[in-house]
């Protein structure tokens, strides 16, 4: 049975969330009260209504208490979205995901006991000074504080090298979970193109080569002290 999860909010956070987890085989129950971003959205998830979501009927009408998880990505009215994810709670959503932007509103959504509160601008502006500052890693995904898993390039010191020669847990204290590489393919309309392939379950005699991609876990001080390009 598909998980099935409500995102309140159609702005552009909230659209494009429900169009990925559509994507992704998520049945989605999108919900605002602007009936143009309803209509935006209404093709591509399974539900899309209009409805004003600090309404306890108005949720329940469309099933919200019986949904697997909920997110609140309300960007424009503080006091809505707040009251939104106390209606939830109340009503026994196992998961609540809600959206801060202030630290004050964040406090009172920890207080109401979300699952989780998430600040877009404070995580991207995050992810774009890691990027700045450490040009070599391409993406990078915070888990504990102060590790990471991320994505870069192989360096040239790297380059022509197997996993076993490398010993990158032994001398850097980070463990390489996948390689990603692009490989020559045919697309179907037989023209050549690169596709991505991941490894991810590399041997110790696999070999890294230049353009492949390393996905890393372990401390950011150590990730950053692996060779730049």
């Amino acid at each position: 049975m598909a998980q099935q999860i409500a995102v309140i909010g159609l702005g552009f956070l909230g659209r494009t969330l429900a169009r990925r987890l559509s994507e992704r085989g998520v049945e989605v129950i999108a919900i605002d009260n602007h009936k143009e971003l309803v209509e935006d959205i209404k093709d591509v998830v399974a539900v899309a209504v209009v409805l004003d979501a600090t309404e306890e009927r108005s949720l329940r009408s469309v099933g919200i208490q019986d949904v697997d998880a909920a997110v609140v990505s309300i960007g424009s009215n503080v006091e809505a979205n707040l009251l939104t994810a106390a209606l939830l709670k109340a009503m026994g959503v196992p998961r609540i995901y809600a959206r801060a932007t202030n630290p004050i509103q964040e406090r009172i959504l920890r207080a109401i006991g979300v699952t989780r509160v998430f600040n877009v601008a404070e995580e991207m502006g995050r992810m774009l000074a890691d990027t700045l500052a450490t040009p070599q890693i391409e993406r990078r995904i915070p888990l504990a504080s102060g590790h990471s898993v991320a994505e870069l390039r192989v360096p040239a010191a790297f380059a022509g090298r197997s996993l076993r020669d490398l010993a990158l847990r032994q001398r850097y204290r980070v463990n390489l979970i996948a390689i990603k590489r692009k490989v020559p393919a045919v697309d179907s309309n037989g023209n050549r193109v690169l596709r991505e392939e991941v490894n991810d379950v590399p041997s110790a005699d696999d070999v890294l080569e230049r353009g492949d991609v390393m996905v890393v876990v372990g401390a950011d001080e150590m990730i950053e002290k692996l060779p730049k390009e």
